[in-house]
This record gives structure tokens, sequence and C-alpha cells, in this order.
């Protein structure tokens, strides 16, 4: 079981999991706010995914940036990788989408 650390406003958490032999294969950004349940059930099972160990995990709390409240105020969390080429794929919102999940990681 995870344990999730919250941070004051305006920081973001990276979280990075065990450190392991092999290459990153994603990186994710996942939109949340500090007292959002979903928001910590998502991300306790993204760390549950069996390659989680290949992710890096930005948690960007939304309440920090006005802009990020009109995106994503009603939504949290929001789950978007990266692609190599760096531009944004959202996954999902609300709850771990593990088919969407999967099919971003078979890009």
């Amino acid at each position: 079981m995870c344990s999730l650390l919250r941070l004051p406003k305006r920081l973001a958490l990276t979280a990075y999991l065990p450190i392991s032999a092999t290459p990153l294969l994603s990186n994710f950004i996942l939109y949340s706010r500090s007292y959002c349940h979903l928001c910590d059930d998502m991300l306790a099972a993204l760390y549950a995914h069996p390659q989680a160990s290949q992710f890096r995990i930005e948690v960007l709390d939304v309440d920090t940036d006005e802009d990020l409240v009109r995106q994503y105020d009603e939504l949290v969390p929001v789950l978007f990788g990266m692609k190599p080429n760096g531009s944004e794929v959202r996954i999902c919102h609300y709850f771990l989408d593990q088919v969407a999940l999967n099919a971003f990681l078979s890009l």
C-alpha cells in the first residue's frame, strides 16, 4: 500500500516509484486537489498498475492556478500522458480507466 503526500499549495508533487533498472516508459500529469478522495484513489490505482515502476507521475494542484481551475475544476482528477514528442494526451478523469491507460501505453 502506498502513502500519499500532500504538499502546500503552489508546489507540484512529482511522484517517483522505486528505482528500477528498467527505463521510464511514460510520464504522466495528474491534475488534482488536496481535498479530493477521487484524486487519491486515481494516484493509488496508478501505483498499482503492473508497469508502475516505469512511470513518472507529476501531481499538480489545480487550485494553485486560475487557468487550471477553469479547465479542470469539476473534472479532477484528470490524467494526461506525455507522448515522446512532448504532446499531452488526456487519458481519463474521475476514475482511472485501465483500458484507456493501456491503450496509451501501447502507442
